[in-house]
């Protein structure tokens, strides 16, 4: 029992402490409008794979590996090797493990009983009284947090000013469903509560009588069964840190839940007061991973060693006939896997082509105003701060201001509470064309055609040299600059979809890339920032045009701003860009067409992206799982099958290593983001999967719920990851390869604690490339390298390509 002492601010804080590092176990997640990619285990990087399965089954019940089934028939497909089980093995740190790999055979052969999260007080009030309370809590917290969190979604918005705790006791003190279901007296018992709420957390913990050492992992299961409310709450206090601020939302909804568990405490503690000391005791005992846990993880290793070695023997298998003329086209594009298919069908077309990839923000942290809009977008990598505002000009826009406002004005008569019945009695058939014209998709969804964008304020001309210098330098292109240079960002082309702007670039906080491209098309042609770069050793010939596009990654269509920077000496140059461009979008149509469920052909996947029924306009980021920085000469030719990250890195330019630092301690983590929420997704769908397509309801602009209520869905949607017979994304944690020196690598990660714990504990795998072009060398831990040998290559299964 957890004894309240007289000095009642100090166990206040130590309750605190306890009740923050529970919410700094959950992930954020992103409101719809701008949403990106989460690593669902983000507050575990600590642990291991098999210590985050302990804690996983002790908070939520849910697994970190795919189950024991897939690991065998992808043995008995010869996808995982015997040469990948023993060096998986044999890598393990824990000492549970198997001692031999006849031991690791033996346990392969056995199926794991499903994960058991340590049961809440509402489970067991549940069981002893047949009443769903861990569905009917869901139910009250969903449609209180709703409106609390609404983005303008609501018509009657719920009032805001008060903390998350305040708010809700005002409403929950009113809420007469717990009662009608059987908790008599929760509206007084939430009125009765203190109002502050530090102390009611206090209360509930004294109430329940809690030990200290049960609190951390019972406070995290709390917020574990709110669902995506806790991930939004979470969200909260990423943005409040990120500005210099705090924010206590998280813990308000910790203290929320556990007035509701000492509530169904009081009232059925005769029926469940010894299963509730059981559980508490469970909650007490360290966090430790079992047999199982540690084989699954091995297994997982064995799944990703076997991975690797067939991306070492396709960066090591000789290329012929892609040799290179001086360029007449450079095209630089976002690392987003997507962008390899194109990128190598553009190369396919004549030797004069070059690629590039870099970052999709392009190195510009800007904070954008769209035309005749008010609203900052954030354009960069959530992990920073804007440190460029920018903005749309032009004609009209007070019109367009009149303009969008009539529209909200409309949209809101036809939703509203008395005028949406007259509406649609009145209105009605005048809507059947569009409805016509949508189901049969022939509506248009063209590029964003908003006018130039500029900085403002815009920086002096130091600054604005300086950032120049910067960015060419990040991408390795401080030489030979073609008369052509396309900076192409990327988004996407959907409609009826949620999540669209999860589909867009994550580097620019998911919108898509169009205007950092142009920002730094208008940044790369202004002649005094040309003849700034000469005192930095950067020659751009007067013949060199930056032009900056857009590529639709459900069409594959570029949108080129050629009109930016009008150049009638360039016109013939952008025309024979234009059509390289449409033919090598031809090209990837045909390869994305055959991973498509019902793609016919190119021209199929187009219509894909005017298709309100679509569940899988495109498979997006699905099948990521390397990580490649260096010279485009290492996989230039070769097939990666849009599953790597492809960052341009020459690391003899890079004194002082500076690009390398960044590259790893922003790229590559952004990376992890995404590789991982695609694995989280689905190995845990039921807990990191966004759910069914089919049934999504969008809840105040934040996110989706299934159905009409109950927790918000955060992650992928399984349509994402699952063609519906088979998944389309294999969960393997995301490999990192990089051509540079090892001793500068560990440099990077000495300085980094929090990108070095990624690695130390396996959540990424780094490989350094020698000179030959060859996985030479593994990371090991503690700062130490392995040669990785031609037996290490003979892992990979002998059909498997990357």
């Amino acid at each position: 029992m957890l004894m309240i002492p007289t000095d009642n601010s100090q166990t206040i804080a130590q309750l605190k402490v306890a009740a923050d590092s529970a919410a700094r176990a959950i992930p954020p997640v992103w409101p719809l409008a701008s949403s990106v990619a989460v690593n669902p285990w983000l507050g575990q990087s600590g642990l291991t794979l098999a210590e985050t399965a302990a804690l996983m089954a002790r908070v939520s019940g849910t697994p970190v590996t795919m189950p024991r089934a897939w690991y065998r028939e992808q043995i008995a497909s010869g996808a995982i090797t015997e040469a990948a089980l023993a060096a998986a093995l044999a890598a393990s740190r824990h000492a549970g493990k198997p001692a031999s790999l006849a031991a690791l055979h033996a346990a392969i052969a056995r199926d794991t009983p499903p994960a058991r999260a340590v049961p809440t007080v509402a489970d067991l009030a549940a069981k002893a009284s047949g009443i769903d309370w861990p569905g009917v809590i869901a139910e009250r917290f969903g449609a209180w947090a709703g409106g609390y969190f609404d983005k303008g979604q609501a018509l009657w918005a719920a009032p805001r000013g008060k903390g998350a705790y305040a708010a809700w006791q005002a409403v929950a003190t009113h809420d007469l469903t717990p009662e009608i279901a059987g908790l008599t007296g929760f509206g007084a018992f939430v009125a009765d509560a203190p109002e502050r709420a530090a102390e009611a957390l206090a209360d509930a913990v004294s109430g329940l009588q809690l030990p200290p050492a049960a609190l951390e992992t019972y406070f995290h299961s709390l917020l574990v069964t709110l669902g995506g409310w806790a991930h939004v709450a979470r969200y909260e206090l990423w943005q409040a840190e990120l500005a210099g601020r705090s924010d206590e939302t998280i813990t308000d909804f910790l203290t929320i839940r556990l007035l509701w568990e000492q509530a169904l405490l009081d009232r059925y503690s005769a029926q469940i007061g010894h299963a509730w000391l059981a559980a508490m005791a469970e909650h007490e005992l360290p966090v430790e991973p079992d047999e199982d846990m540690i084989v699954d993880a091995i297994l997982q290793e064995a799944a990703e060693r076997a991975g690797q070695a067939a991306l070492a023997n396709t960066l090591g298998a000789p290329v012929a006939g892609f040799e290179r003329e001086p360029a007449v086209l450079q095209a630089a594009f976002c690392i987003d896997v997507r962008s390899e298919v194109f990128r190598r069908a553009l190369e396919s077309l004549d030797r004069r082509i070059q690629t590039l990839g870099f970052a999709g923000f392009f190195g510009l942290t800007a904070s954008h105003k769209r035309f005749a809009s008010d609203v900052a977008e954030h354009r960069l990598p959530v992990l920073l701060n804007a440190g460029l505002t920018s903005r749309t000009g032009g004609e009209g826009a007070t019109h367009a201001r009149h303009t969008a406002r009539a529209a909200r004005a409309w949209g809101r008569f036809k939703l509203a509470a008395v005028s949406s019945f007259a509406f649609v009695e009145a209105a009605g058939p005048i809507y059947i064309g569009k409805l016509i014209k949508d189901a049969l998709g022939l509506k248009a969804n063209p590029a964003p055609r908003d006018p130039k964008p500029f900085a403002d304020p815009a920086p002096d001309a130091a600054t604005r040299i300086g950032m120049a210098a910067s960015i060419l330098g990040a991408m390795s292109l401080t030489t030979d600059f073609a008369p052509l240079v396309l900076l192409i960002g990327h988004g996407a082309n959907v409609v009826n979809n949620p999540h669209a702007s999860g589909l867009h670039c994550g580097a620019c906080g998911g919108y898509s890339g169009e205007v950092n491209a142009r920002l730094l098309a208008g940044l790369l042609n202004d002649p005094l920032v040309r003849a700034g770069l000469l005192d930095r050793g950067i020659v751009i010939p007067a013949a060199t045009l930056f032009v900056p596009a857009l590529h639709d990654t459900t069409t594959d269509t570029v949108t080129l701003y050629s009109k930016d920077q009008p150049s009638e000496a360039h016109r013939e140059a952008i025309a024979q860009a234009q059509g390289w461009l449409a033919a090598a979008a031809v090209l990837t149509r045909s390869e994305r067409a055959l991973r498509l469920p019902r793609a016919a052909g190119d021209a199929s996947v187009i219509k894909r992206s005017r298709d309100w029924s679509e569940t899988r306009a495109e498979w997006a980021l699905a099948g990521c799982k390397a990580f490649i920085a260096a010279p485009r000469a290492r996989t230039a030719g070769r097939s990666l099958e849009g599953r790597a990250f492809l960052h341009d890195y020459v690391w003899q330019q890079d004194k002082g290593f500076g690009v390398l630092e960044l590259i790893m301690t922003a790229p590559v983590v952004v990376a992890s983001w995404i590789s991982l929420q695609y694995y989280g997704s689905s190995v845990a769908p039921a807990l990191f999967g966004g759910g069914n397509k089919l049934l999504h309801n969008v809840v105040g602009g934040i996110g989706v719920i299934e159905g009409n209520g109950g927790p918000l869905r955060a992650g992928l949607p399984w349509q994402s990851v699952h063609d519906g017979h088979k998944l389309m994304h294999e969960p393997l944690r995301l490999s990192v390869c990089i051509e540079a020196p090892r001793e500068a690598m560990t440099a990077v990660l000495e300085k980094h604690a929090n990108v070095r714990v990624l690695f130390e504990n396996k959540w990424l795998h780094l490989f350094a490339i020698d000179d030959a072009g060859q996985l030479a060398w593994r990371y090991a831990g503690d700062l130490k390298w392995e040669r990785v040998t031609d037996t290490a290559r003979a892992q990979a299964p002998a059909e498997m390509a990357f």
